[in-house]
């Protein structure tokens, strides 16, 4: 058992104190205390009024959400919110931490909401493939309108307490103390009552109604819950108030048991999971104060320009001044644009653009607590850096490479201090995508590792633990996909079908486009780099190398697997299919027409595949955080759980056999995974 309820007298006001700690979600203990503390104050005549209020950190930072695959016990939420409405005496809740999701709708069936300054509420359930169920489609169009209503709700967005004053999503801020504000709130509440539910919602023009659902649909993806929430929130003050009450909670049980939610459910968890790193480490990070970053590339300075939003000292050293120049402009125009959006204060950019240091000799990081280096990946440069920084650098600083593919106990070697050297690797934009893969070498040292974590964190990344092979997790899996594309180039498909064919999956692109989007050349160095090594038995496309020799490097040259008008959109090219089909024919493959179906089940068993190899090879810690790269890093849809939880609700045998059609396609030094025995499958016939 755990969570309680406390009930505290103050004079004639009842403070009614959640009590379920770390972050007080909102269980079933939480629900059944709180019902009862309810009733409790209804009973007694000497209470007057009662204050909702959260002991610790939070309020209710949300339900707890390993409920949610079980029958949900009663007391349900929405009895509980149903007592404090019809109870004769006012509720006033006092938020602090986090007021999301049934803590939010908890607050809104009270007669009056106050936040500390810096408080955040809101309703982020449709990040988890649901719906709010416990009223929120229903009170919030009554504060805000039905268009913001959808503004709010979709994305599942969360609203610091200044803004939600603004927008009458909470009535007052505190100004001093919470609890004696909110007593006073209460106090002045008695006599009435002031139910949200009882409100009229504001009209909205269906202009602006429009463009907020076309805008919640679209960057929804168009899922089911996304059209759901729409649908009910449109609802609010169209018809009874107990029926939309009603309609709300029946779309709300009927997600929470699909297999949308269950995915949503197993990505949310596992994410908190990678999080952790390995499950045995004891050591602590390293403080860290101050960053280094090498290399003034768009890398270099996305990596400075993470560091800097969080607030952070930054020396960024480059030994070209133009490159410096450059990168300083791209840090204002991030800087700039946070302002713009509203993820970072004014006050945050001056501090941020302060904190920036330029440096054209490695000697000015010899203050930093950790320094990153993201120059050209070319092994040899990045050796001659580090043995510069084993130099330079002081006791203690850890040394990272942002290397995407290269060994990082290479890296390491040239150093005196190899255990003080990780990766991290991030992913461009670096100041915008989340993913930070943490890469430990044969020699890194917990404490190392740990650090590299810590500082994900701290920059707001997820972090994801892998070992150091070839493309570690995330590039290693894309490499197979993205071959596996190209072998299907040759076999009869054509870069537009592809595309459109795992774009239909759920992909945000497809392989080709992405390809033009990050430029070919950069793989293309790669693959030059590999090609003394490359196993002669496995199968190459020269397709791709054949488009850089033409100079078609992608979107930044105008053409690539496709060719781009002055505005940049994609157009198809008939010079690359000619060159496909030349190529086909060049090699005696008969070419055939391969079905949506087909591609998307050859592209996807070669991703389970090779994902069963990282896991065999110890790269990846669990199969949980392949599923969180792979989404949060290269466009697996999220909704699907990831590709080995997708792979574990498919029909095994099926998939087994498309497993070993790739490999046999990719050639004779192309290994199987055992997806049984790792647990990814389940036996014949039947999931796992």
């Amino acid at each position: 058992m755990s969570g309680t309820v406390h009930l505290e007298r103050d004079g004639d006001v009842a403070f009614l104190v959640i009590d379920n700690p770390p972050v007080n979600a909102g269980s079933r203990h939480i629900r059944k205390a709180l019902l009862e503390a309810i009733e409790a104050v209804e009973a007694d005549a000497s209470i007057r009024a009662a204050v909702l209020i959260g002991a610790g950190r939070s309020f209710i930072a949300g339900s707890d959400i390993k409920e949610f695959d079980l029958p949900l016990d009663p007391p349900q939420l929405p009895a509980v919110i149903a007592a404090i409405e019809t109870s004769a005496k006012p509720f006033v809740a006092a938020l602090h931490g986090a007021a999301l999701g049934g803590g939010y709708e908890l607050a809104l069936g009270c007669d009056a909401r106050i936040a500390v300054p810096g408080t955040v509420v809101g309703l982020p359930e449709t990040t988890l493939g649901i719906i709010p169920g416990a009223g929120g489609t229903q009170k919030l169009p009554r504060l805000v309108g039905t268009a913001k209503a959808i503004a709010l709700i979709c994305p599942g967005q969360r609203v610091a307490a200044e803004q939600a004053l603004e927008l009458g999503m909470i009535d007052a801020l505190a100004e001093g103390d919470l609890r004696e504000d909110s007593k006073a709130l209460a106090v002045s509440l008695v006599g009435g009552k002031k139910r949200i539910i009882d409100l009229p919602v504001p009209q909205d023009s269906q202009e602006a109604i429009a463009s907020a659902e076309k805008k919640a649909l679209t960057s929804g993806r168009n899922r089911p819950h996304i059209a759901a929430a729409i649908s009910h929130v449109k609802a609010a003050g169209q018809k009874d108030a107990a029926e939309g009450l009603a309609a709300e909670r029946a779309t709300f049980e009927k997600l929470r048991v699909g297999a949308e939610a269950k995915a949503l459910r197993h990505i949310f968890f596992a994410e908190r999971e990678a999080a952790r790193g390995r499950p045995e480490r004891s050591a602590k990070p390293l403080p860290f104060r101050i960053f280094g970053v090498v290399g003034a590339g768009t890398m270099g300075a996305g990596i400075a320009t993470a560091v800097l939003q969080a607030g952070y000292p930054t020396v960024l050293v480059d030994s070209d001044e133009a490159a410096l120049s450059r990168a300083k402009g791209r840090i204002d125009a991030a800087l700039e644009k946070g302002v713009s959006s509203g993820k970072l204060s004014a006050a945050a950019m001056k501090a941020a653009q302060h904190n920036l240091t330029l440096g054209f000799d490695l000697s000015a990081l010899a203050d930093c607590d950790v320094i990153v280096e993201a120059i050209i990946e070319e092994l040899g440069a990045k050796q001659k850096v580090f043995a510069e920084l084993d130099r330079l650098a002081k006791p203690g600083a850890v040394l990272a490479t942002n290397t995407s593919y290269l060994d990082i106990d290479r890296i390491a070697e040239a150093t005196g201090r190899p255990e003080s050297v990780i990766g991290l690797h991030f992913f461009s934009p670096a100041h915008i995508m989340k993913l930070l893969e943490v890469v430990g070498g044969r020699k890194s040292s917990e404490a190392a590792m740990a650090t590299g974590l810590a500082v994900a964190k701290t920059l707001g990344k997820q972090p994801v633990e892998a070992g150091n092979g070839f493309g570690f997790i995330g590039n290693r899996i894309y490499a197979a996909y993205r071959a596996s594309c190209e072998f299907m180039l040759e076999d009869g498909a054509l870069p537009h079908e592809v595309d459109a064919a795992l774009e239909a999956f759920g992909f945000a692109m497809g392989p080709f486009a992405v390809a033009d989007m990050s430029g070919l050349d950069i793989a293309w160095r790669m693959r030059q780099q590999q090609a003394a090594t490359r196993d002669p038995a496995s199968r190459y496309v020269h397709i791709p190398d054949l488009l850089c020799q033409a100079g078609r490097y992608g979107r930044k040259t105008g053409a690539g697997y496709y060719r781009y008008d002055e505005k940049g959109r994609a157009e198809r090219s008939v010079e690359v299919e000619d060159l496909i089909i030349a190529e086909s024919r060049a090699k005696g493959i008969e070419r055939k027409t391969l079905s949506r179906e087909e591609i998307q089940s050859r592209a996807l068993a070669t991703i389970v595949n090779e994902a069963g190899l990282v896991l065999e090879d110890g790269i990846a810690l669990r199969p949980g955080d392949i599923d969180v790269v792979l989404v949060n890093g290269y466009g697996f849809p999220r909704w699907t759980g990831g590709p080995l939880h997708w792979a574990g609700q498919q029909d095994p045998d099926r998939l087994m056999a498309a497993c070993a059609a790739f490999a046999e396609t990719a050639g004779l030094g192309k290994r199987r995974a055992d997806l049984r025995a790792l647990g990814i499958l389940g036996p014949a016939g039947q999931p796992a």
